[in-house]
């Protein structure tokens, strides 16, 4: 296949050798590959440097996690599909991928067979979820079930993680690029939204919520 007619992509995950599997599949399929990143802030550098027609990202990755940075490279890159590959075979995870504007989204045990198929037809303009949780999912969608990750909002979530993986507040304000005070105030709106009052309340929180691995 000519290079100019491949479909465009870019992979996330932290883990090195996965990535490169993902690659190596991937290209074996007939995709371009433009990129690898090993956390969400990366992921987004990227998307926003090639504007890939793709950006495949896993789930649970450092500092912004699969769900977290779609919403941000939904901003910078309009044109770029998002499909998550996860371990999380839960329809809670599923949902919250959907509603940040994820296309696809991908159980990381069906990669092998599932992937080029799911995102090609993500290419063709619409949703893919992996049988095993897509019912589950639509009949959520059509309950209007709601998430209690609908508490926080996009920033707050990312603030959420990276207390949840240990960074002080200084060290949030410097990844985010804010001001020490409204880091300290994210994090406070936090505690009341979630009614909580300590950070291993926060920590089991965004364990339960996927954002972080136990």
């Amino acid at each position: 296949m000519n290079s100019m007619n491949k479909p465009t992509c870019v992979i996330a995950d932290d883990h090195r050798m996965f990535r490169q599997a993902i690659r190596l599949l991937l290209e074996e399929e007939g995709f371009e590959v433009l990129g690898e990143a090993s956390d969400g802030h990366e992921a987004v550098k990227l998307v926003k440097t090639h504007s890939p027609q793709l950006a495949l990202l896993d789930y649970g990755m450092p500092l912004l996690n699969g769900a977290s940075a779609a919403e941000e490279i939904q901003k910078r890159s309009p044109g770029t599909q998002v499909v998550l590959l996860t371990m999380y075979d839960d329809e809670t995870f599923a949902l919250e991928a959907v509603k940040c504007g994820v296309r696809g989204y991908v159980l990381k045990q069906q990669a092998a067979q599932e992937l080029a198929g799911a995102l090609r037809h993500v290419l063709s303009g619409s949703i893919y979820l992996s049988p095993s949780i897509s019912e589950s999912v639509v009949e959520a969608l059509v309950s209007k079930k709601e998430q209690p990750g609908d508490l926080l909002t996009a920033r707050e979530k990312q603030v959420l993680q990276l207390i949840a993986e240990g960074n002080t507040t200084k060290d949030i304000a410097a990844l985010l690029h804010l001001s020490v005070k409204t880091a300290e105030s994210h994090r406070s709106n936090i505690m009341n939204r979630l009614d909580v009052h300590n950070v291993a309340s926060l920590v089991r929180y965004a364990i339960r919520r996927g954002m972080i691995e136990a």
